[in-house]
């Protein structure tokens, strides 16, 4: 994650942290463990062979902050909160339907061409 001690971590910090996952990798997936639209959405990613980089908040040290600095980015406060080339595509079921119409994997692949740039 990048912050290694055990203390809490400020709401900036943990905005920073979640920003820079975002920038730093073409799929994130911010997630929870138990959850079955997490599920959703991960094997959405599973179905066309991408990976991804999935932050499990319910088993991260710092998942509460982390959730409430979505929050305040997105407004939304449930996950899973699924960004592709740095935006939110949504969450499970916005990612299914993406992937069931073919247009998940289009998605992706812009990542790839801006990543040459």
């Amino acid at each position: 994650m990048g912050i290694s001690s055990t203390k809490e971590i400020s709401q900036s910090e943990a905005m920073d942290v979640i920003k820079d996952t975002i920038a730093e990798n073409c799929v994130v997936i911010f997630s929870k463990t138990t959850c079955p639209y997490c599920v959703m959405a991960k094997e959405a990613f599973k179905n066309i062979d991408v990976q991804y980089r999935a932050i499990e908040l319910d088993t991260s040290e710092h998942g509460r902050q982390l959730q409430e600095a979505l929050q305040q980015l997105t407004g939304v406060k449930t996950v899973p909160q699924v960004y592709v080339n740095g935006k939110c595509i949504g969450g499970g079921t916005d990612t299914q339907k993406l992937g069931k119409e073919g247009k998940l994997l289009k998605l992706v692949q812009e990542c790839n061409i801006n990543a040459g740039t």
